[in-house]
């Protein structure tokens, strides 16, 4: 009677296993945001939007969000166990255009702390088109989930 089969105790460790597994986190990656050796090649007062599209690609919001600028976005989202996903890390590239089309400005912003924090900047001009799109896209960190983003 007090003697465990092997077949138990395969299945007992299996288990254990599969508890463990459940408690890891799962990390995702949603968006593009270009790295800074594409970025690089973007020349502030040269470049076009044509041949930023060629350099960097088009953005996939450009079509709303394309109020003088173009704005690329990416987004880390975790994953513990069982419990929902929460937004951890978001990631900007805002690239602005003169009315002629122009480069105008290149700037990197990430979050920290849930502050907006300018990693790197390339401007031509003191002021920022577009910063209130960039404060509700900040605005609205962990907020949000994946699925709501994608309407699913």
């Amino acid at each position: 009677m007090g003697r465990i089969t092997a077949g138990f105790r395969l299945t007992l460790v299996a288990g254990l296993l599969g508890l463990l597994a459940a408690c890891s986190n799962i990390d995702r990656t949603h968006g593009y945001v270009p790295t800074d050796d594409v970025l690089n090649q973007v020349i502030v007062g040269v470049d076009t939007r044509e041949t930023v599209a060629e350099v960097v690609g088009r953005p996939s919001a450009s079509g709303i969000l394309d109020v003088g600028g173009w704005y690329y976005v990416k987004s880390k989202f975790r994953a513990y166990g069982f419990r929902e996903q929460r937004e951890i890390a978001r990631e900007v590239v805002a690239i602005s255009f003169d009315g002629a089309g122009v480069v105008e400005n290149v700037e990197r912003f990430g979050i920290d702390e849930g502050r907006n924090i300018t990693i790197s900047r390339r401007v031509t001009d003191s002021n920022i088109k577009g910063i209130s799109f960039l404060r509700q896209l900040f605005g609205s960190f962990g907020n949000f989930t994946a699925d709501q983003l994608l309407g699913q």
